[in-house]
């Protein structure tokens, strides 16, 4: 079982950035994939990104592409989403997820472990 603790979040100003981070227990994390995923108040849960387990390969949702980068540093045990150019639109609960397996999956049901979230606010 892995846990997932998110940090980072907060309220910023339109045009802002916020980096988040995602700190992960055991001694498998080198071998997820990880994922990135947003909820906001009323809305399904949404994919905004994922990394492979080496890092060399990543997947951006069409919104957020050009503006968040996913990184990761697995001798920390660390996802990181830094977000550029924030929107009011961005506003939601962030999660991490982690899978074992291969490929950047999508789907919310595709990943098996989760974090609490951060809120991250963005204002006009």
């Amino acid at each position: 079982q892995v846990q997932l603790v998110e940090s980072g979040g907060g309220l910023v100003q339109a045009g802002g950035s916020l980096r988040l981070s995602c700190a992960a227990s055991g001694r498998t994390f080198s071998s997820f994939t990880m994922g990135w995923f947003r909820q906001a108040p009323g809305k399904e849960r949404e994919f905004v990104a994922a990394i492979s387990w080496n890092g060399i390969s990543t997947y951006y949702a069409i919104s957020v592409k050009g503006r968040f980068t996913i990184s990761r540093d697995n001798a920390k045990n660390t996802v990181y989403l830094q977000m550029n150019s924030l929107k009011p639109e961005d506003t939601a609960v962030y999660y991490c997820a982690s899978v074992a397996a291969p490929g950047l999956p999508t789907r919310t049901d595709a990943y098996r472990n989760w974090g609490q979230g951060t809120q991250v606010t963005v204002s006009s």
